[in-house]
């Protein structure tokens, strides 16, 4: 399917719960707007993965020097998609820091949707109810004026297609 380019957004992040699609919805985006796409996920320090496997919820100082990681891969691009879950506001700040012109990609859905998807899933460390539960435990949702919001029900091309019209939209 193609799509329109983008006009301004050159850096933009997916955000959002393990299992809202982050991963694919991303890879997709970038690829159809010729952008590198770079998975939060392949970041992670050994530590937090082993946590994670364990199905041990990683904490705020788990995460900090992954953000930091992360929004270098942000600087050290002109442009790029990633995908992160970036659960809190101060996640956020610290992936926006020096980085004003990121463009946030909000992926939301309810916790049975994203169960549902968790248990179809082959291969992946993320382990667990528990830990998803931690996840949406975590979630402090952005605020309309900081990312668009994109419905994950409808099928992958529809949510592509909604990112699309919501970025140009908002260019």
């Amino acid at each position: 399917m193609e799509h329109e380019k983008t006009a301004s957004a050159k850096k933009i992040l997916v955000m959002g719960v393990s299992g809202c699609g982050k991963s694919h919805i991303g890879s997709l985006l970038a690829q159809q707007l010729g952008f590198p796409f770079f998975d939060g996920d392949d970041f992670h320090p050994q530590t937090n993965v082993d946590k994670m496997r364990q199905g041990i919820p990683l904490t705020d100082q788990d995460r900090i020097g992954w953000l930091h990681t992360l929004n270098q891969l942000f600087l050290d691009n002109d442009q790029a998609v990633i995908a992160c879950s970036a659960l809190k506001p101060e996640y956020r700040d610290i992936l926006r820091s020096n980085n004003h012109e990121m463009i946030i990609v909000y992926l939301q859905g309810d916790f049975d949707t994203i169960w549902n998807r968790h248990q179809k899933r082959d291969n992946h460390w993320f382990n667990g109810k528990s830990m998803l539960e931690s996840q949406f435990a975590t979630l402090v949702e952005p605020n309309q004026n900081e990312a668009i919001f994109v419905d994950i029900t409808p099928s992958i091309e529809s949510v592509i297609t909604t990112i699309h019209q919501q970025l140009n939209t908002h260019s």
